[in-house]
């Protein structure tokens, strides 16, 4: 086989300007970029090498391989927010109201901060495999935080198991629905999406206001 016809369809490795970063994270930007911009079954690992200008070779001494670059880029869409939503969930100082508002802004700007809308790589069929079974149990956790939070809430105190688990999944999506609409209007900043989501998703809960 040709080296040409070897190359159709894989993404164009040309090295990304130089930034300063340690290795392992030059190769998770270089990741980020290129899952996103041409897909994740599209992109080889020596794509993603030659991307962050350094050697396939060299790229497994930090990755095994595509899958473990894909899973700790996921893992780090949700695990901030879980250590927040920790931190918010034990302190009895503040109304539930107001930490359910500030869990969600602080969610969504996460989701949007970076160059590249990661959260479009849940809905990755890959994603579904047992290698990614850490991802799915903190984004559960960080899931069952937000109703430990409304269920905390004044306009959620009294609603039956059935009924808080249904404003759960309503604010949750709410808060992943962000990743599309941001896919049709990427120039919107952060903390626009951050703000307008974290009021619509108290108005889901049934509390009007910031608590």
């Amino acid at each position: 086989m040709s080296t040409a016809a070897r190359r159709v369809g894989r993404p164009r490795a040309t090295t990304r300007p130089a930034s300063g970063l340690p290795a392992r994270e030059e190769l998770l930007a270089a990741a980020a970029e290129l899952f996103t911009e041409h897909g994740y079954a599209a992109t080889t690992t020596r794509a993603v090498a030659e991307r962050a200008g350094m050697r396939q070779a060299t790229m497994y001494h930090y990755f095994a391989g595509k899958e473990d670059l894909l899973v700790e880029l996921l893992e780090g869409t949700v695990t901030p927010s879980l250590v927040l939503a920790r931190t918010l969930l034990a302190d009895d100082n503040s109304p539930a109201e107001e930490r359910l508002w500030l869990l969600c802004r602080a969610d969504v700007e996460l989701l949007c901060s970076g160059p590249h809308n990661l959260g479009a790589l849940y809905l990755l069929p890959e994603v579904r495999g047992d290698r990614f079974a850490g991802f799915h149990a903190t984004r559960d956790e960080l899931k069952q935080l937000y109703g430990r939070l409304l269920a905390a809430t004044d306009a959620c105190a009294a609603l039956d198991e059935s009924e808080l688990a249904l404003r759960t999944d309503l604010v949750f999506g709410l808060v992943e629905s962000v990743l599309l609409i941001r896919r049709s209007d990427p120039a919107r900043p952060a903390a626009s999406f951050a703000t307008a989501t974290a009021d619509a998703a108290l108005r889901v809960a049934g509390t009007v206001g910031r608590g």
